[in-house]
């Protein structure tokens, strides 16, 4: 199932996808060997073996370049890519398609509320602010997305906020 995003919702069309407006209408051909929801005016979408943005209109915004990629959230998405980041793996592009914190080798969480969960390398889950510094130390066996001020976490099997 996919969702409204920009008023532009995904479709698969003979295993392509593309995007329809709210009349049912393709506004965006099918093209694509996958495509994500519209967030922050941008989705994701893959061509070839590597993963870009467009815009609303269907236009290249940041170049098919990652080996993975996610929404934007609050300004920056999570990418994949090993040559792009150094010795990382992960790391978060702006809209500009400009790397500004790359240090991660277990994929990151999505920003909310100013932070975004990530996982140090032993396996412990922290938070970190939009500048890449650790402002809740990692310490939690599992951490997601903040909402409304709370962040579910996980230490020893038991989840809390």
């Amino acid at each position: 199932m996919t969702k409204f995003g920009e008023a532009l919702a995904r479709v698969e069309i003979g295993g392509k996808y593309g995007f329809i407006n709210k009349a049912g209408e393709i506004v965006i051909n099918p093209q694509f060997r996958s495509a994500g929801d519209f967030s922050e005016g941008l989705a994701v979408v893959k061509k070839g073996d590597k993963y870009g943005y467009i815009n609303p209109k269907g236009e290249k915004v940041i170049d098919p370049q990652f080996d993975g990629a996610g929404p934007f959230s609050e300004g920056l998405a999570v990418v994949k890519k090993g040559d792009f980041f150094g010795d990382y793996k992960y790391g978060y592009i702006n809209q500009a398609g400009e790397c500004v914190i790359r240090k991660f080798d277990n994929q990151p969480g999505p920003f909310s509320e100013g932070l975004a969960a990530v996982k140090k390398i032993a396996g412990e889950w922290g938070f970190i602010n939009q500048d890449g510094e650790i402002v809740i130390d990692p310490q939690f066996d599992d951490a997601r997305f903040f909402s409304e001020g709370l962040a579910p976490v996980e230490i020893g099997g038991k989840v809390g906020f």
